[in-house]
């Protein structure tokens, strides 16, 4: 719960929150969701957790999609706190993912986040140094 309470405690453009979570544990369900090329191992996830951004207003229809990313990140750093792995999952087909859990079709699936206990500590990705992206007063 404190996974999901990050979620909906994130900022949102005039506090409109636009989003909505659904959380996915059923076998049969995670099956059916790991259909895509590169998502196989949802099948093997605790839970998924399926963010969808369902604006009301001018101001959510704008930034639903920024909105409900925040609330998802947050997600994910609250499940590595508490040494819960995740993978964003970006590879779905939104019309069969919103078919099989009832989502309305006036709202946006935006991603897919496998939660479970990592079996193993992969080794960290080299990333950029802060000397070649981080620009003081201009570019």
């Amino acid at each position: 719960m404190k996974i999901l309470e990050a979620g909906r405690r994130s900022p949102s453009a005039a506090n409109r929150q636009p989003w909505h979570f659904v959380v996915v544990t059923d076998e049969g369900l995670k099956a059916k969701l790991a259909s895509g090329r590169y998502n196989r191992f949802i099948r093997e996830a605790a839970a998924v957790i399926v963010g969808v951004a369902l604006p009301y207003d001018s101001v959510s229809r704008r930034w639903a999609v920024v909105d409900v990313t925040i609330a998802m990140q947050s997600m994910v750093l609250a499940a590595w706190v508490q040494g819960v792995g995740s993978c964003w999952i970006g590879d779905f087909r939104e019309g069969e993912v919103k078919r099989l859990l009832g989502i309305p079709d006036e709202a946006r699936v935006i991603a897919l986040l496998t939660l479970g206990i990592p079996a193993e500590t992969p080794p960290l990705r080299p990333k950029r140094r802060l000397e070649e992206i981080v620009h003081h007063n201009q570019w």
